[in-house]
């Protein structure tokens, strides 16, 4: 059984409490243990560096000093968490001062940052750690009857330079484990496109219409849903979905499935299980 610290993000935490009970029914059934990290904070999303970098950088030291406290490395299931943690490790990393500095902080709770841990999301641990063809191996209900339209979201991707895992402009991992679940993906040009939630409380116009362009392919491609990696692309496909689509001019709908349940779905679970019904699009 491999082991690994799992953040708890705070939109999951709140509003997409699916992600986390779907990942409790099958982390077994494919090896994996992801021991809850209770005493994580926030990691500022993306807005704490520009407000106060040292804070940035001190709070997601303590996160993946909680982690390396362990002897793990750090699983997050959202996004905008990969990419803030991972970016703060990075200039720690790479500033012998910064990390002297919040070592001198975190010293008063018993924890070091060393830098030994590594950053990862949960789709990764699953494609490299679990492996495509063990995941094909333990499929209950292949994914067959399926077109699935792959949304990867923007902080799983970009900046190339902090996440390293994809190719940006064509990435293909969320690809690989739909079809190693028997599921048909698709070429779906929005795959690494912005969903437009880091702009929905100041541009909600704006926002709307890159949701609704996403959605819109779909929908013309005919995929009976879109699946995401990350629980705040859900939040805006999903949740803002009928406002989207009604700015776009669009009378229809198209359900928005988390990761972690379309593993789930094959692995066997019903929806009930998984927590689906708490999706806003039926």
């Amino acid at each position: 059984m491999k082991r690994y610290a799992y953040y708890l993000s705070c939109i999951n935490e709140s509003m997409t409490k699916e992600v986390d009970r779907s990942i409790d029914l099958w982390q077994k059934d494919l090896g994996i243990e992801l021991v809850k990290l209770h005493e994580s904070t926030c990691c500022g999303g993306s807005n704490l560096d520009y407000v106060s970098p040292k804070h940035f950088a001190l709070v997601n030291a303590r996160n993946i000093a909680c982690a390396e406290k362990m002897g793990l490395d750090l699983v997050v299931s959202c996004n905008t968490c990969l990419m803030t943690i991972r970016t703060a490790k990075k200039k720690l990393d790479e500033s012998p001062e910064l990390k002297q500095e919040v070592n001198e902080l975190l010293k008063k709770e018993g924890l070091e940052y060393r830098g030994t841990a590594e950053v990862r999301h949960l789709l990764w641990v699953l494609i490299d750690d679990v492996g495509l063809e063990t995941i094909r191996q333990k499929v209950k209900v292949p994914l067959k009857d399926y077109r699935i339209a792959p949304f990867y979201g923007c902080h799983i991707l970009r900046p190339s330079s902090v996440l390293g895992k994809d190719n940006p402009l064509d990435p293909s991992s969320l690809d690989q484990l739909i079809e190693a679940l028997g599921g048909e993906t698709m070429p779906y040009e929005h795959k690494n496109r912005c969903c437009g939630f880091h702009t929905l409380l100041v541009a909600e116009q704006e926002s709307l219409n890159v949701a609704g362009e996403a959605l819109e392919e779909a929908l013309e491609l005919k995929a009976d849903f879109i699946v995401t990696p990350c629980p705040l692309c859900h939040t805006v496909l999903d949740g803002y979905q009928a406002k989207a689509l009604k700015q776009a001019g669009i009378k229809s709908s198209i359900p928005v499935f988390h990761l972690s349940e379309m593993v789930g779905l094959a692995l066997g679970y019903n929806a009930k299980q998984l927590g689906i019904k708490r999706h806003i699009v039926s």
